[in-house]
């Protein structure tokens, strides 16, 4: 039987778009393949579990924690064989992941990555950007905007802290759209 192309999926958009929730149905359909999984998460997102990708409505897969790529390059050397596919969650939190990303892909691993695209500032996060022209397939998700209940493509951070990366959900952050959100407003006029 001939090998599948790999593929190289990136679910990405704003707080609360179920860009995990996306992710983990795409591993159950690899799992329904007979596919090797290797699941990683940012030791940053500690927010329901240290060790599980859990979303929002409650879905939980175990995950690895890793704080750069290079752990998931020595965590693959320790396993039994290389995956068939590897995802990572919250990927614009782990530094040189991108790197690594494209090289298993370009391995012939399939890659799936879920992760804000940008900042609540409005800056694209820098290893989001370097892996979106390996992309074989981008889903830009969308929530709903908390201020008008129109499709929110952005996040917005409630208090006023300058920091890039914070842990945080609804007390902390709310998706917004373009006209609502106080950085990316586009005057619809």
């Amino acid at each position: 039987m001939a090998k599948d192309n790999p593929e190289f999926v990136v679910f990405c958009g704003p707080m609360f778009s179920e860009k995990s929730s996306r992710l983990l149905l795409a591993l159950e359909k690899h799992r329904h393949q007979h596919k090797n999984v290797s699941v990683f998460k940012s030791d940053m997102d500690d927010r329901f579990s240290t060790n599980e990708i859990v979303t929002h409505n409650g879905w939980r897969v175990p995950a690895r924690p890793v704080k750069q790529g290079i752990d998931i390059l020595e965590a693959l050397s320790e396993s039994d064989g290389m995956p068939d596919v590897v995802a990572v969650d919250e990927a614009f939190m782990v530094s040189g992941v991108a790197d690594v990303l494209i090289w298993l892909y370009r391995t012939g691993i399939t890659i799936v990555v879920s992760s804000l695209d940008m900042s609540s500032a409005g800056k694209p996060f820098k290893e989001v950007e370097k892996m979106l022209p390996w992309a074989t397939r981008i889903e830009k998700c969308v929530s709903v905007c908390i201020m008008c209940g129109r499709n929110a493509s952005y996040t917005h951070k409630k208090n006023a802290s300058k920091e890039e990366i914070e842990v945080g959900g609804m007390e902390l952050y709310e998706p917004r759209c373009a006209e609502c959100h106080p950085v990316i407003h586009i005057d619809r006029g």
